[in-house]
């Protein structure tokens, strides 16, 4: 495992990086070259035979990125990290990994869309299935597990329903029947919520969203074993080539300098703003995992710091409804996305899950009146005031 500083708001500066290793640069430089040279031929021969260590091109390691993988192994407590060109590029080569023609894949209820894309293509070209679970109790759980399962996926907080799942819970009856379980762990970032301290197996981020924090990178992020994720970045990662480049590395870490601050800004205007639609008449039910009066709370309390930046609402209305509060909104950005600088607010049904079915995409919770809300770092009551007076002019 990798050595961690004992505080995570230390580990998020430091971790991974020593200036005396790189002539006293304070910033992580960014070594912005395709390949690297070797000595000589025996040398060069070495590398590729695994006998030495060193670089010899930038899809199987780049220095940059290696720094951001090791300090982000030790945000989330794992052993390795592996970073990708994309959120969905980490997902997919994880699926890939865990599964194989006739496999099946347990999962929340509740998907990223594209992640619901991307199990539909995996069942129709290699006849990888796979089931959704509420996954509220373990007789539930063990009751979907097949001789043929291969890999339990979960995403906590759900996209965008922000249902939570207990992971300790989850883990415990996986491990029963040897079976990893991989944690979309997005939403939360290692700072609110560190799935394998839990007892799960992997954790992914898209690194787009809370991590780069300034919505200016695609970028994707992998936690495990050691083990597992060096079998992963010689196979998966480095075959199918969905890597990271060295710029949006060094992006990403000057990033997460910032996390602890940025999600606790996030989370207070989240927490205000909460407070302040599920008052509004127009608006019929309002989702967020720091809600006491929720059945989940009590998991937000065993596995979470704080409730995240992330609300759902639904409008008390239609989709067109719907549509017309985001177009009276006069400075929010109605953009897809998460965990900017800047408030985001978005119509799930038609565009972070317009890929999913209709029928499933209720199934999920998904309604035509959902919308969803990234706080972001503005005053609360800048947010409030665009957001009230959306909703009155309906």
């Amino acid at each position: 495992m990798a050595k961690k500083h004992k505080h995570f708001e230390t580990s998020v500066i430091h971790e991974g990086y020593d200036s005396k290793d790189m002539l006293g640069s304070l910033a992580t430089p960014l070594f912005q070259t395709s390949t690297y040279t070797f000595e000589t031929a025996e040398q060069g021969e070495r590398r590729f035979a695994g006998e030495e260590e060193g670089y010899i091109y930038s899809r199987l390691g780049n220095p940059t990125v290696s720094v951001l993988e090791e300090r982000i192994a030790a945000l989330e407590s794992g052993e390795r990290g592996l970073a990708f060109g994309s959120g969905m590029a980490a997902v997919s080569a994880i699926l890939i990994a865990l599964t194989k023609a006739n496999d099946h894949v347990l999962c929340s209820s509740g998907l990223y869309g594209c992640t619901f894309g991307l199990l539909a293509m995996m069942e129709e070209k290699f006849n990888i299935s796979h089931d959704f679970s509420a996954m509220e109790t373990k007789e539930e759980i063990r009751a979907l597990i097949k001789p043929e399962t291969t890999c339990i996926y979960v995403e906590t907080p759900i996209n965008p329903t922000m249902k939570l799942i207990d992971l300790e819970m989850v883990a415990e009856v996986a491990h029963e029947k040897g079976i990893p379980v991989v944690v979309d762990n997005t939403f939360s970032s290692p700072y609110l919520q560190r799935p394998l301290e839990l007892g799960c197996d992997v954790v992914l981020h898209s690194a787009t969203k809370y991590i780069g924090g300034h919505g200016d990178v695609v970028a994707g992020l992998a936690v495990g074993k050691k083990d597992f994720l060096d079998k992963v970045a010689m196979t998966t990662l480095k075959d199918i080539g969905g890597i990271m480049s060295p710029l949006d590395a060094w992006l990403l870490l000057r990033g997460l300098k910032t996390l602890p601050i940025r999600i606790d800004r996030h989370c207070d205007n989240a927490e205000k703003i909460f407070g302040k639609l599920r008052n509004h008449p127009k608006v019929a039910r309002v989702f967020y995992p720091n809600d006491e009066s929720h059945p989940d709370f009590p998991i937000r309390q065993k596995q979470m710091k704080r409730g995240g930046g992330l609300i759902s609402f639904e409008i008390d209305g239609t989709k067109q409804d719907a549509q017309r509060m985001l177009n009276n909104l006069k400075f929010l950005k109605i953009a897809v996305s998460l965990g900017d600088a800047e408030t985001l607010i978005q119509h799930p049904s038609t565009m972070t899950h317009a890929v999913v079915p209709e029928e499933s995409r209720l199934e999920m919770g998904i309604t035509d009146q959902l919308i969803r809300l990234s706080a972001g770092l503005e005053a609360w009551e800048d947010i409030w005031e665009d957001l009230e007076q959306a909703l009155n002019n309906l």
